[in-house]
């Protein structure tokens, strides 16, 4: 391959914070995704619970994390895992009580961890005693209202079907109510109707009674289906995004740090719609940037990486991007091509098991075929890129999924703790375990657990703890610039982080074959590259293209440094004071507690 140093360079600038608005905390955490149900069981019933997530509260901090997500915890028929709600004020009693949630919320900023819960409000369960009043309620009044009724279900035909899997309309039947109900997801899940007040104050009073109780942020499910209008594809639409500003300015009068993230997979420019004018959400889930990471991988060509980011990050002052690579849902492929689908189907999802609707329902390590190199690398990516990354339950430790459970249940098994029986999940009969454990040789909990990979130096979870770390000292991860090298091999992604005095060069081997790239480092003559990790001086630069060889899914951080301040600095790690002990069960625990 040919190394071309002219090669173009694109520049985005760092964003700035302005003095007295909220903290933004967010721009630099790591968010920790779980959900109650799949990480502690305290009481022995098989399901996981408020105390057995608040005892295991440790591992998370210790990993490195800033926030933890849950998934849905209220009261629910549970066939839709918790998104088909019937009571947005309550706890599921599987899962404890609002006194469990207090004490969660309390030990969680006692250790310095925000918490951040679901916002569902495009639908409610057919079971929310709304929808029981209305289904009964005269067509016309308010109360029937808190739905979109029809009495032919021919409205709105524009609309996608979204579970092409299991939806044949977005209409479903009532025979109580005599007409029609709209649903863009499950036919059990029937929409809210926001051109009525009344769901609107209901939506405000829902926020208002979580944020009492501590809560620092919301992720919302499902906004660009908030609203539907006729001749319209019922996709971000003005009247949505005017919904989604009356709850930014609910949420900023009662704690202006609360942050609104935002699931929207939609095309690039749609998606950058939900930031409004720093007005809206405040974060948003990059679906357009997720496979595109894995078709990068897949080609080993940085061109579907570079020409997203370099489409999405222009963004208001207080915004942010939250990353990821997995999830509880299937690895959605909606927004690429379909020759990109089928290709990514092809490399990722051989088997017609392993797809669902129009995606993959695999975890990250057996997407990745147990390939460590390639989930280092993958992950590197995620920390290093711009956005706030979000990991998710298990994938700290490689943990695999079982796609011969129904939907997506596959890849939200029980965390696996330890060797003993049930993965040290709980210590109920296995039959009553609301899943069965990952079992098998390769990824199940026999092989695949915390306490092994806490006592093995070389695991991945204490890889993932070190690398946190590192990431946690930089702000220029958090809040930088970034700058895209280009260099002309296409295998090889270099881009430089920057953020006040500090720039950070990351590289990184896309290809499993070793390959070499020439920098265009202009600016940077006689500045030192020191390794992240190791404190590792490598030889300076000079006033000709940069050259750095990288075996295969290898990356490097560096950090640009004048040649005085590189020599002091390599008698020690960079970072040394924040760099864990590997391994290090015992100890003691960083206390930052949330004022």
């Amino acid at each position: 391959m040919t190394n071309d140093h002219k090669s173009p360079r694109i520049r985005i600038a760092e964003r700035t914070v302005v003095a007295g608005d909220p903290t933004f905390w967010y721009k630099d955490a790591i968010i920790y995704q779980t959900h109650v149900r799949a990480f502690s069981d305290s009481n022995g019933d098989g399901i996981g619970d408020f105390p057995g997530l608040t005892a295991r509260l440790d591992h998370i901090v210790d990993l490195g994390a800033s926030a933890i997500w849950l998934l849905p915890f209220f009261p629910s028929p549970l066939r839709d895992d918790g998104y088909d709600i019937s009571d947005y004020t309550g706890v599921n009693p599987a899962y404890g009580t609002l006194d469990d949630f207090r004490d969660f919320v309390e030990a969680a900023h006692a250790r310095g961890l925000r918490v951040i819960i679901e916002l569902v409000v495009n639908h409610t369960s057919d079971r929310h005693p709304w929808f029981q009043r209305a289904r009964r309620a005269p067509k016309g009044s308010p109360e029937r209202d808190f739905y979109v009724w029809s009495d032919t279900g021919h409205e709105f035909d524009e609309a996608r079907i979204i579970f092409l899997d299991s939806e044949v309309s977005n209409w479903a039947w009532d025979p109580v109510a005599r007409a029609y109900y709209w649903h863009r997801f499950y036919a059990h899940q029937p929409d809210l109707n926001f051109d009525n007040p009344l769901v609107v104050r209901e939506v405000k009073r829902i926020l208002n009674f979580w944020l009492d109780l501590g809560v620092d942020g919301f992720r919302l499910d499902a906004v660009p289906y908030l609203v539907e209008r006729p001749g319209t594809d019922g996709e971000n639409l003005d009247e949505t995004h005017s919904v989604l500003k009356m709850i930014r300015r609910e949420v900023e009068r009662r704690n202006p740090d609360c942050v609104l993230l935002a699931e929207a997979n939609q095309p690039p420019e749609d998606t950058l719609s939900y930031f409004g004018r720093g007005d809206e959400c405040h974060m948003a889930f990059h679906f357009p940037l997720m496979p595109r990471l894995f078709m990068a991988v897949a080609q080993e060509d940085r061109g579907p990486v570079e020409d997203i980011l370099e489409r999405t990050l222009q963004l208001p002052d207080s915004c942010q991007w939250a990353l990821f690579l997995r999830n509880h849902d299937e690895l959605t492929l909606e927004m690429v091509s379909e020759e990109e689908r089928d290709y990514l189907w092809q490399f990722y999802a051989t088997h017609r098991r392993l797809r669902i609707n129009l995606g993959i329902r695999r975890r990250l390590a057996t997407l990745l075929s147990g390939d460590r190199r390639r989930v280092e690398l993958m992950n590197a990516l995620l920390f290093s890129l711009p956005g706030t990354p979000v990991v998710y339950y298990g994938d700290e430790i490689g943990m695999g999924d079982n796609p011969f459970l129904g939907d997506r249940d596959g890849v939200r098994t029980p965390m696996q703790w330890s060797p003993d029986r049930n993965g040290g999940f709980s210590q109920a009969e296995p039959v009553a375990l609301y899943l069965p454990p990952v079992s098998d040789p390769l990824f199940g909990y026999q092989a695949v657990n915390v306490e092994m990979q806490r006592a093995m130096r070389s695991s991945l979870l204490n890889w993932m703890r070190w690398i946190i770390s590192v990431r946690n000292a930089h702000q220029a991860f958090g809040r930088g610039g970034i700058t895209f090298l280009k260099p002309a091999n296409k295998a090889v992604m270099a881009y430089l982080r920057d953020h006040g005095q500090e720039t950070i060069l990351c590289v990184a081997n896309l290809s499993e074959t070793a390959q070499a790239a020439a920098l265009d480092l202009p600016g940077h003559a006689g500045r030192v590259p020191v390794d992240l990790f190791a404190a590792t001086p490598f030889p300076a630069i000079a006033d000709a293209p940069y050259t750095v060889t990288l075996p295969g899914y290898a990356f490097f951080w560096f950090k640009l440094l004048p040649p005085d301040e590189a020599g002091k600095r390599t008698e020690r790690p960079l970072e040394a004071q924040d760099r864990p002990d590997l391994p290090s069960p015992d100890r003691p625990l960083p206390r930052r507690p949330i004022g």
